[in-house]
């Protein structure tokens, strides 16, 4: 009972505790894969404005797949991320559909101008 009060307020325990996981195994990459991984994980936090637990989770697991992969490949950073890592790290977080935080004021403003025009057709 305590735990489903605790949830409602904070959000999951378990996807705090998947989220500190896949954090913990970035911060454990040997560089230069932890720096690189660690700065696209700090853009997601700017950037991705994923409102969806279950969506972050997601994404922030599959990044420290992707770094993980490249470590044990010995991939070059450049050869993962290409010329514009910007542009690589967007496109990586725009694969995770979810609700983000501008899907609320994006409706506001819809529901906004509609009223405006109906007001102007009184």
């Amino acid at each position: 009972m305590a735990t489903k009060w605790i949830e409602t307020l904070t959000g999951s325990l378990e996807q705090k505790k998947q989220y500190k996981q896949d954090k913990a195994r970035i911060d454990a990459l040997h560089e230069p894969y932890r720096s690189a991984a660690q700065a696209m994980h700090r853009y997601f936090m700017y950037y991705g404005g994923v409102t969806d637990g279950g969506t972050l989770i997601r994404m922030f697991g599959h990044l420290a797949d992707l770094w993980e992969r490249a470590a044990v490949d010995g991939m070059p950073v450049r050869e993962i991320v290409g010329d514009d890592p910007v542009d690589f790290a967007e496109t990586f977080g725009q694969a995770y559909a979810g609700r983000h935080w501008i899907d609320k004021e994006r409706a506001r403003l819809n529901r906004s101008i509609e009223d405006a025009v109906r007001e102007e057709r009184k």
